[in-house]
């Protein structure tokens, strides 16, 4: 039943998951859910070796962990808009100075501006897009410029020679 043959392959010839076979993934994984062990997933399902149903339970596992964190980051970033918006409102507000409970006002009568709840904004506002470009990965990485001392050399072939046993 799982003729390599028989399975749907695209134009690259790599293998395309079909409803059918997403539907055998999801069944293996429900197997697993429930304690059964591959070989035995493998020969209820018709699957040729015992990895074959390894690697169906790890598609669905993948595949819902990605779908998971895609939900999370757009609640985050629905999230961000809001904050977004409210700090926007806060930016686009008029302030007055008050000093001891009254309102600051110039020779004219007029009210004296207060620039800090607007730089707080501004402030508060460049955080949020920071964190929603570390969301969605846009910043470029940074680069580090690494000096190999003698004795972090050193520290690192005896790192690989125990890492390689005997």
């Amino acid at each position: 039943m799982d003729d390599p043959k028989a399975r749907p392959h695209g134009g690259d010839g790599q293998f395309v998951r079909s409803l059918t076979t997403a539907q055998r993934d999801a069944e293996a994984a429900r197997l697993r859910s429930n304690g059964w062990t591959y070989p035995r997933i493998a020969a209820k399902l018709g699957f040729n070796h015992k990895a074959d149903a390894y690697n169906a339970v790890k598609r669905v596992l993948d595949e819902t962990v990605r779908e998971a964190g895609d939900d999370l980051r757009a609640l985050e970033l629905d999230r961000l808009d809001g904050m977004y918006a409210a700090a926007m409102e806060v930016l686009e507000r008029e302030h007055v100075t008050v000093s001891n409970g009254r309102v600051v006002s110039l020779d004219d009568g007029t009210p004296l501006p207060d620039d800090g709840p607007v730089l707080q904004a501004i402030d508060r506002l460049l955080r949020i897009q920071e964190r929603r470009a570390r969301l969605l990965g846009l910043d470029a990485p940074v680069k580090r410029d690494l000096t190999l001392t003698d004795e972090r050399v050193a520290a690192i072939e005896a790192l690989a020679e125990e890492l390689a046993g005997p």
